[in-house]
């Protein structure tokens, strides 16, 4: 599957911008992610994109979140590497624990991407090129603020090898780089 058809079967399954924006963002800060650890920047980044391709059509419910998008996924035959991890971004579907270096990238990639987002709108200008990397690593602590955002799932960038500072730091980079389609 091409990213243009990524694009498309996207917006025929989503059609709230803000999720369509998360899954930009994800792409993003997966793809970098990807660059970083060496791996493979199109499989990751495509992951990223569709990672939460059926979140409408299962009104985001984690009992099922995941598995529309496994079903759409393999009737396009799209690698079950990609599959793999867009299903498992999500644990309680699968009642498994999060195993692999994909797998744990993309849940803490696209968990991130809603702290960074967040943190640039506590700002008054309310764009991500305002935000600095330890405003995001303080705000981690403070247990209120986005208090609906799992840290512990961030806190999986280091089963890929990444320290909080420096995974924040790529993703927030990630980012800043599409921050004009973002409206941050």
């Amino acid at each position: 599957m091409t990213r243009q058809e990524a694009i498309q079967l996207l917006h025929t399954c989503v059609k709230n911008e803000r999720m369509l924006n998360h899954c930009y963002a994800t792409e993003a800060v997966m793809r970098v992610l990807a660059r970083r650890l060496g791996r493979n920047e199109e499989q990751w980044a495509m992951a990223g994109l569709l990672h939460d391709l059926d979140v409408e059509l299962t009104n985001a419910d984690l009992k099922v979140h995941g598995r529309e998008a496994e079903r759409i996924l393999r009737e396009r035959a799209v690698d079950e590497e990609i599959i793999d991890a867009v299903v498992m971004h999500n644990e309680t579907l699968t009642g498994k624990k999060r195993a692999t270096e994909f797998q744990h990238a993309l849940a803490a990639g696209e968990t991130i991407t809603g702290m960074i987002v967040a943190t640039a709108l506590v700002y008054p200008d309310k764009k991500l090129g305002s935000v600095k990397p330890k405003s995001i690593t303080k705000r981690m602590k403070e247990k209120a603020f986005a208090a609906s955002i799992n840290r512990d799932i961030i806190l999986e960038c280091e089963d890929i090898g990444l320290p909080l500072e420096e995974f924040v730091q790529l993703s927030l980079e990630a980012m800043k780089g599409i921050a004009a389609q973002l409206g941050l």
